[in-house]
């Protein structure tokens, strides 16, 4: 009898022994560590502190006070007009390459860099444009009162290297062979805006099309011959920026993508860190994304 009571004592006591601790992870069928008693006192330890799945993580800052005009290429190379209006090349992460100084002081209006090869560089105030190479060397300079009587309000430069032109002052949307250094197409405009008071702030041709940014009433959307297409309800808007086929643009504390053929939106969230209210400007790449403040340019890597 007292035999048959050890060895259901020792079975018990086996038994006892490969149920895992509620706190374990082991697997019913192994034996669970023993954790050793923690202080009622102890505090337990913080977890370590990793980016959220699916989160923007920052890569450095760029000390730039008061940025300009800015734009991307095709490889994700960073163009950025400083306080100063010198254009300072950046690589895709954020590293320093190459700065151009203008031999005269002027404002730039808008900067292209998407060619890849060529670098449109737009001063608005002296009315000129400065074509770059992909080091940032300088090719040709145009002074666009030798070839037009109005006042350029937006510049920018084609994939096949034409210029487009808007003519604040007889609204007409005009295409520039700086080649041939002549005008190649004069689109008028002043039936389509009727007794609405344009403001235009931007202009880009992508993918065959060219999209003037109007702030009060929208983006104009013509084909690569200049002829109107449409016209997008976004109004409020200083710059847009193109992805893929989509248009995004900075909405509040999100950036927000309006798809070009199918005509849907989505909104992504900017990083908790970023201050909605301070920022001017975003520009998103395909691995890339730069917030640009007063202070600078914060590099953020996509998920």
């Amino acid at each position: 009898m007292g035999a048959l009571l050890l060895a259901a004592g020792t079975l018990a006591a086996r038994a006892q022994a490969t149920v895992p601790n509620a706190a374990s992870v082991a697997p019913a069928a192994v034996v669970a560590p023993v954790e050793a008693p923690r202080p009622a006192t102890a505090p337990a330890p913080a977890p370590a502190e990793v980016p959220a799945a699916g989160a923007w993580a920052l890569v450095r800052t760029l000390r730039l006070p008061n940025p300009g005009a800015a734009s991307l290429d095709r490889r994700g190379g960073l163009y950025v007009a400083d306080a100063d209006n010198n254009i300072r090349q950046f690589g895709p992460e954020g590293l320093p390459l190459n700065t151009y100084a203008p031999a005269q002081p002027g404002h730039v209006g808008q900067l292209e860099a998407f060619n890849l090869t060529t670098t449109l560089v737009f001063y608005d105030d002296r009315q000129q444009l400065v074509l770059l190479d992909r080091f940032l060397a300088p090719l040709s300079e145009l002074r666009l009162a030798d070839y037009l009587d109005g006042t350029v309000r937006v510049a920018t430069l084609a994939p096949d290297g034409q210029v487009w032109l808007l003519d604040e002052s007889t609204l007409t949307l005009r295409e520039f062979d700086p080649g041939a250094l002549r005008l190649v197409q004069n689109t008028p405009l002043d039936i389509l805006i009727g007794r609405t008071r344009p403001d235009f702030r931007f202009i880009r041709q992508y993918q065959n099309n060219t999209y003037l940014v109007d702030k009060t009433t929208g983006v104009y959307v013509f084909d690569n011959l200049g002829n109107y297409k449409k016209k997008l309800p976004l109004p409020g808007l200083s710059t847009v920026g193109f992805r893929g086929d989509e248009l995004y643009y900075l909405d509040g504390g999100q950036v927000r993508f309006f798809h070009l053929y199918n005509l849907t939106s989505r909104a992504v969230a900017l990083p908790a860190a970023a201050d909605a209210g301070a920022l001017r400007q975003v520009l998103v790449g395909e691995q890339y994304a730069y917030l640009f403040t007063a202070q600078g340019v914060a590099v953020y890597r996509l998920p």
